[in-house]
């Protein structure tokens, strides 16, 4: 019996000595590093957007080319290239918003331009310019504004009305 005790912390100093000698590298003792100095080897989702949550407000420009939720307050300009915006129920947004698609839950004071898709929800409220391929408003949702809805690429929009202007221009003559 007393042989068998001696096994044992044989081999605790063995199993001890692995982990050990495994833990002074940086990339397995992540919680003694500040956030910055996390290995790059870390895994990050391409799916997950970014969030301005309640409580937070933003005064200025938001760019960028990813998703993004705004459940708190945004003032000024918010330009997602090909990025999807979505307003929760308690974001509220006084901007200038384009995006490839729009979701409105909360509430929105400006011009929208969704080049996809703008959809509002049951509790959502737009003030303002609506620019959009597709157009869908649930029961309940308000819209306050114009509305340009329908595929008709900017090219295109302008090409008929230089021709517009061309015939009415040949039939003055």
């Amino acid at each position: 019996m007393w042989k068998k005790e001696d096994g044992k912390p044989q081999g605790v100093p063995e199993i001890s000595a692995a982990p050990a000698a495994h833990s002074s590298t940086p990339s397995s003792n992540i919680s003694s590093f500040p956030a910055r100095d996390v290995p790059k080897d870390v895994p990050v989702s391409s799916n997950a957007s970014a969030c301005i949550s309640q409580g937070i407000k933003i005064r200025g420009e938001v760019t960028g080319s990813e998703d993004l939720f705004v459940d708190g307050q945004v003032d000024g300009k918010l330009s997602l290239t090909n990025g999807s915006l979505t307003v929760g129920p308690n974001g509220h947004v006084k901007a200038d918003v384009t995006a490839r698609e729009v979701i409105v839950r909360g509430r929105i004071d400006g011009k929208v331009s969704g080049r996809d898709r703008v959809q509002l929800w049951s509790t959502g409220q737009v003030t303002g310019e609506v620019t959009t391929a597709r157009l869908a408003i649930e029961d309940g949702a308000m819209l306050r504004g114009k509305v340009e809805a329908g595929k008709q690429p900017v090219a295109a929009a302008a090409a008929a009305g230089k021709s517009s202007g061309a015939v009415s221009e040949s039939a003055a003559d």
